[in-house]
């Protein structure tokens, strides 16, 4: 009989945590799957039925977390769903986060989640690919659903492609939002869907293209750029008319109904390389 992989599963908010759950349930070989929960981010209950254990924390105990997995004897972990910025500020460190926050020189995200990895390998715990499980939900490149593209269009996506790996290179955001060779938004620490909202209203709903994009030489263990449902509908709501990704460094979470409502929003969703 083929060992158990045990996994600690450190689960934000949205449909990633459940998505990546249901992966590793498909596998062939068993998984242990023990679960950080998050206060006001995990959902627990769409994970019900489906996790060997669950545990709440604030954001800040890395010390306490990594107890838990130790004593759920977890050696692989992954990092699936956001946490809020309103809980990124209400940040309350234990003393183990304290001396890994001192240890820093930039507090960006990929040096926190860097410094976080360090500290799970300390005790013997490897930190996964944000991937794991889920390679077939990647983009594939060019037209995925959605209407055609226009030339005008696919100028519109070359140019927010461009924009948008310098914004990520300078860690100011991974999204923009483009009308006619114009940047309407840049996404910020607000998150992907309130830039969307932004540009949208900037652009008066027609003829915009969403761009996201991962940034220069960024480690898919602490991030993945991902697209879900409520990406699709908040487009649709805003008058953004095209979304446009990477193509192989994206999931689409949710993929069936991402379909469906591009079908019925009218929203074309393409892959670039």
């Amino acid at each position: 009989m083929e060992a158990t992989r045990n996994i600690g599963v450190i689960a934000g908010n949205g449909i990633y945590p459940v998505t990546f759950v249901r992966a590793a349930r498909r596998q062939t070989f068993p998984c242990k799957l023990s679960v950080a929960a998050f206060l006001q981010e995990t959902d627990e209950a769409a994970l019900e039925g489906m996790i060997d254990a669950l545990e709440w924390f604030r954001v800040g105990q890395l010390g306490k977390m990594i107890r838990f997995f130790k004593e759920q004897g977890v050696t692989e972990a992954i990092m699936v769903g956001q946490i809020s910025p309103k809980n990124l500020f209400d940040l309350r460190p234990d003393m183990r986060t304290l001396l890994m926050l001192a240890r820093l020189k930039e507090r960006n995200a990929e040096s926190l989640f860097g410094a976080v990895a360090n500290e799970l390998a300390k005790d013997g715990i490897t930190l996964l690919p944000a991937t794991t499980f889920m390679e077939e939900l990647l983009a594939p490149i060019g037209h995925i659903c959605g209407p055609a593209l226009k030339s005008r269009s696919w100028e519109d996506v070359r140019f927010g492609q461009k924009i948008a790996k310098e914004t990520s290179r300078l860690d100011i955001g991974q999204t923009v939002l483009v009308r006619h060779g114009t940047v309407l938004a840049v996404e910020a620490f607000e998150g992907t869907n309130a830039c969307i909202i932004r540009g949208g209203e900037l652009g008066r709903g027609k003829a915009v293209t969403m761009v996201k994009v991962s940034k220069p030489g960024q480690d898919f263990r602490f991030d993945i750029p991902v697209i879900g449902a409520q990406t699709i509908l908040t487009c649709a709501g805003a008058g953004v008319s095209v979304v446009a990704v990477e193509a192989g460094k994206t999931l689409l979470l949710e993929k069936e109904r991402i379909f469906e409502l591009c079908k019925e929003k009218q929203v074309s969703l393409v892959a670039f390389e």
